[in-house]
């Protein structure tokens, strides 16, 4: 394999910014200061100039539905996996509401299967909690898998988990992490089927009705209740999709080594408000809602100040006509995971503010966004090796140019279902190179590689 030098690179990386070079030997990061270059002999195949570019470490998408097997007319591993390391996403962990759903470990296994044969980027997967598959879920081998995804929200059919007892058993046994979508379900069918004696058929039935079917109340209610019974049982929960200003309110800022409930945030409740539904409508309809401004404008906020520890993108494809159907046919989803990355950089570096300001806001923002997308996947889900740029790691690194204007457009989506809410957006940051393993896997100028380099990821927690 060809072994590089990234030189004269702004490195961020573990709360530091500093301008230097990374050395990636045998798809491992190799630090210039290390023993290895100081008294080994290699060669270097290629010695990329980094200058003016940023080099992180590459993202974690810990959340992701790439709907294979059995949802592949709206994605499918290959199709996805491609838009990612398009986006500067090395490694994602899939989601197991697929068809047959991933409830066992022989059923995880097959998608393991399927994404050595097909993925781009490193690959993870999480095991689906139902009413009646808990011994399934306890006696796993917690190597193996990425956590137990617990859906508390009807969004996914009959993966609802709402026995008491099935839930008071998965908390006080689990020794792996839960990821709990947090939606209060009565509270939910109970505004359905108003508004759709109230609404359906007339003018009123818009995606604009979404937050106020799948309410602030209906977040909160649901997330209180599955934060309590972690506390109770000292489980480790992790709360997916954060989408309220109320929420936060019920977590915790200390160190993240001394957290047992954390939390995450999507770029789309981050970018958009209820406001967007005029103009992108169905588009935009994902579950949890998208909702206020003053609760997007909390929830970064929470990302700034700690309540929030990692930005995973709930990548959810659907095809464009069912999009374009009625809102209360529609389903929930958004497909985003190309543009992540430059989605959160956007803000970063196109603020308007000063330069000394800009600097400044910068300087405080690069590290949280890093630490959101790379460092905190990896330390919650136990994934070695990976997330940090650190002698010996994985080779799993992505560079960035700031100050590039470009349009999202339609013809540059990678995504199978063929769409974005984020067509016409323009941003300013722009990814040149992702690396996964320590191969050169995408570049803006040659595009993706006709190789696979894409390892199963490893857990140790």
């Amino acid at each position: 394999m060809k072994n590089y030098l990234i030189h004269n690179a702004t490195i961020v990386n573990e709360g530091v910014i500093r301008e230097g070079d990374i050395y990636v030997i045998d798809g491992r990061i190799v630090l210039p200061d290390s023993e290895l270059i100081r008294n080994s002999k290699f060669i270097i195949h290629n010695c990329i100039d980094a200058t003016g570019m940023l080099l992180l470490p590459g993202v974690i998408d810990a959340h992701v539905h790439f709907r294979e097997p059995g949802l592949t007319e709206k994605a499918d591993i290959a199709s996805e996996s491609r838009a990612a390391v398009a986006g500067g996403v090395t490694s994602f962990i899939d989601m197991p509401n697929t068809k047959p759903q991933t409830t066992t470990m022989e059923l995880l296994e097959r998608k393991v299967a399927l994404a050595a044969e097909k993925s781009m980027a490193n690959y993870g997967f999480m095991l689906g909690a139902t009413n009646s598959n808990i011994n399934e879920l306890l006696k796993a081998d917690p190597t193996k898998f990425a956590a137990i995804k617990l859906f508390l929200g009807s969004s996914t059919g009959d993966m609802l988990v709402n026995d008491p007892d099935a839930l008071d058993r998965l908390f006080s046994q689990a020794k792996k992490l839960i990821v709990a979508h947090c939606e209060e379900e009565h509270i939910i069918q109970a505004n359905l089927h108003n508004f759709k004696l109230e609404c359906q058929g007339t003018e009123r039935e818009t995606a604009a009705l979404h937050p106020q079917i799948r309410t602030t109340e209906a977040c909160f209610v649901s997330t209180y209740k599955t934060i309590e019974r972690a506390r109770k049982y000292k489980t480790r929960l992790h709360i997916a999709h954060l989408s309220t200003a109320t929420e936060l309110d019920l977590l915790s800022n200390l160190p993240l080594e001394q957290k047992h409930v954390t939390a995450e945030v999507t770029p789309n409740h981050l970018w958009l408000d209820d406001r967007d539904y005029a103009a992108l409508g169905n588009l935009i309809k994902c579950n949890p809602a998208i909702k206020r401004n003053e609760d997007r404008l909390a929830l970064w906020a929470g990302l700034y100040d700690g309540l929030i520890d990692t930005i995973g993108t709930d990548h959810a494809p659907h095809t464009l006509e069912s999009k374009q159907q009625r809102y209360f046919d529609a389903p929930g989803g958004i497909p985003s995971i190309q543009h992540s990355l430059p989605l959160m950089l956007e803000t970063v570096y196109h603020t308007g503010l000063g330069p000394e300001e800009e600097e400044d806001f910068r300087n405080s923002w690069l590290p949280i966004i890093v630490r959101a997308m790379s460092h905190n996947p990896a330390s919650i889900f136990g994934i070695r090796e990976r997330g940090f740029i650190r002698e010996g790691y994985k080779a799993d690194l992505v560079l960035v140019r700031p100050g590039v204007e470009y349009m999202i457009k339609r013809e540059d989506l990678l995504y199978k279902c063929g769409w974005s809410p984020y067509e016409g957006q323009t941003l300013h940051t722009r990814v040149e190179m992702t690396f996964v393993n320590g191969h050169l896997t995408y570049s803006h100028s040659d595009g993706i590689s006709n190789e696979r380099f894409a390892e199963r990821l490893e857990f140790t927690l």
